[in-house]
């Protein structure tokens, strides 16, 4: 099975060791986690970007006085 050296500081092991023990894991099996955490994460930021969008519409619908002023690109810039 392919692994992968990786190199931390001291005070970077021991926040990532600290991260580790508050979720009751061994630091390889956190290490492990992460990247896999980091695309579930940025899978559902996708999915949540397209799905306001989708719903703009309906929201603005229902809450005009929620709806951002609009500005012109560089008109207002100081």
């Amino acid at each position: 099975m392919p692994s992968l050296n990786v190199t931390f500081t001291d005070e970077e092991l021991e926040e990532v060791r600290a991260a580790a023990a508050t979720e009751g894991k061994s630091l390889k099996q956190y290490v492990h986690d992460l990247p896999l955490r980091e695309r579930q994460r940025r899978q559902f930021v996708r999915y949540a970007a397209s799905w306001g969008e989708t719903h703009r519409d309906e929201f603005d619908d229902a809450f005009p006085d929620e709806i951002p002023p609009t500005q012109e690109r560089g008109a207002n810039a100081a």
